[in-house]
Parts: C-alpha cells; structure tokens; sequence
C-alpha cells in the first residue's frame, strides 16, 4: 500500500479508504439494500487491515449506528486506534428530536458524542459534513465543529457531496473567524460521473483539500462488462438515477485495457480515479475478497496517455447528483 497526505494538511493516509456502509445490520434502511452483520463483515476489516488499508470511513447514519460499532470493535479486534485513520460522519436523520439531523449546534454537539460512544472512542481522526444544511446558518455550523475539533473529539473536518458555491462559503465563513477548515471533500467521482471536474476539482486543487471519491468504482458499473446485473446496481435508485445508456462505449473501453494488461476491470477503473492529482484516496466498500485486492492493487496500476484519452472520450456530462 502506499500512503499520501489528506489534501495538504499533515494527515496520513493510505491511497485507498475502506469504506464501511455495508456493515452493520441486515435490516438496515441506509444503505437500502441492508448491510453484513459482523461475522460476514468481519473478514473484511482484518483484509484491509493486513492490505494496510488504514483509512477507514463510517457514518452515523449507517445502520442507524451499526457500522459504527462494528468500526470500532473491527479496530480493536484488527488493529489499534493509534494505527487507523478514523473518519465518520454527520447530517442524515437519526432519530425525530431537535438534535436528530442537520448541522445545528445541538445536532452537531449531540452526534459526535453519540458517533464516539459507537465506535468506543474519545476522538474521530476526520468529522465530516455529510451533506450541506440550508436550514442552518453558516456560521453556526462552522463554529460548532471548530468547537468539536478544540474540545479534542476531532482531529479534521470534511465535508461531502454539496455545491462547490456552499463549499466555498463554508471555507470562507471558517478564515473569516479563526475556525477549523475542511480539509477534505468526499464526493463521487469516476469514470461514469466527472460533473465533479466543472467547478468542485478545481476549488479543492486551489484551496490544496483532498478529494476522497466515493463510488469510485460507479456502483460496480465500471467493473463488469456492459449489461451484467448485480443485486447492488438494481436496488440502488441512485444508481438509476446517475447512470445512463451511452455510458456503454466507456464501460467497454474499461473492459478492452483490462483485458490487454490481463488485470480485473476495477483495477483499471480505479487507476483512472487515483491518477487525479487532487485525488487522495478513493473509498471503496467490499463484499468480495478480491475487491480489497482490487483496491490495493490498482495503486500500482499506471495508466498510458493512450489508455487514458480512450477511457475519457466518450465521456457523456449529466445532471450533478447527490447534493
């Protein structure tokens, strides 16, 4: 595995993230398709472990707190705190009170200490925004987590998935006061979605904040040949959503390199994400042993000018998805 810096701030991380929203409960509505339970989750965490897969990416809101307290004892169990890059985060809705969604102060204040209790912590390396709030001002968002970050319980703050207009707000209403500014922005981003490139990329390269891609690998479109059904992409209204008809010749274009260099279709997926310079780490889930190899793998996979121009060219824009 090889390591990078988190945008330019000093945080290390590895070059692939694991991603944790299929761990936690079978019956969880987020994500809606449900999620492993620890015995089958298990083996997953120990992989990335011995990969050196370090960075490790979780949500409140996953499994209603499941995959937090799956997180936590993965950590215990499969490596030390002190070893592990832990980020989670906060915005979606966990339960109908005042302090149960959004970025006010209570919701905020009331989370991180909820999101530690899970994961059997007293700090969070990366706090993240998981959406923006229009509900909530600004000012009272930042303040509330420069005062997360001043009370030890984080060591960073991201942010995910919003306009590059409120990103950039955010950052300024944080330099206005003194407050703590994002340092990274999980976004997605691949080869099937790249409406980030228009204005996002360029403010992160500008402000030197890493991009951690999800559904780097476009909700496994990317990884099979054209037309191949899987129970994640027809249960994923998102997915339906985002992805259209002409991303066919891409998707082939996908499938011709790989077969070329006789890699897997994800390594070669995954190396075009990885070859952004504001790129620092895609975050991929696993439910297959060969994903994390995958993953590990396409770190060392570089991409000729050839292979790049005919993965990019057929490229069809869309309307921006997720916010």
């Amino acid at each position: 595995m090889q390591y990078t810096r988190l945008g330019s701030s000093g945080l290390r991380i590895s070059r692939v993230a694991l991603g944790t929203m299929t761990y936690g409960s079978p019956e969880s509505t987020v994500p809606q398709w449900g999620a492993l339970a620890w015995d089958d989750a298990a083996p997953f965490y120990r992989q990335a472990a011995e990969l050196g897969i370090t960075f490790w990416d979780t949500a409140n809101v996953y499994s209603a707190g499941a995959s937090e307290e799956l997180t936590g004892r993965a950590i215990r169990e499969f490596s030390t705190r002190d070893e592990v890059v832990l980020a989670t985060k906060v915005h979606f809705r966990m339960h109908d009170g005042p302090g149960g969604q959004g970025l006010s102060r209570k919701a905020i204040m009331e989370q991180i200490d909820a999101s530690l209790k899970r994961l059997g912590t007293d700090y969070v390396d990366l706090y993240q925004i998981h959406r923006f709030d229009p509900e909530t001002p600004i000012e009272e968002t930042m303040e509330a987590l420069h005062d997360v970050v001043k009370a030890g319980k984080a060591r960073y703050l991201g942010a995910s998935a919003m306009h590059a207009w409120q990103f950039a707000t955010m950052q300024h209403a944080a330099d206005l006061n003194g407050w703590t500014r994002f340092v990274s922005m999980q976004d997605q981003y691949s080869l099937l979605y790249r409406e980030e490139e228009r204005e996002m990329m360029g403010l992160l390269a500008h402000q030197g904040v890493g991009a951690i891609p999800y559904s780097p690998l476009a909700k496994g479109k990317v990884t099979k040949p054209w037309g191949t059904t899987t129970s994640r992409n027809t249960n994923d209204a998102v997915a339906d959503a985002t992805f259209i008809d002409a991303d066919e010749p891409v998707v082939r274009a996908v499938e011709r390199i790989a077969s070329d260099r006789g890699v897997p279709m994800a390594q070669v997926a995954l190396a075009w994400v990885l070859r952004n310079p504001v790129v620092s780490a895609p975050i991929v889930g696993a439910t297959q042993p060969h994903h994390l190899d995958d993953a590990a793998a396409a770190v060392d996979v570089e991409l000729t000018d050839a292979e790049v121009a005919s993965l990019e060219e057929h490229y069809t824009a869309r309307s921006p998805a997720g916010y």
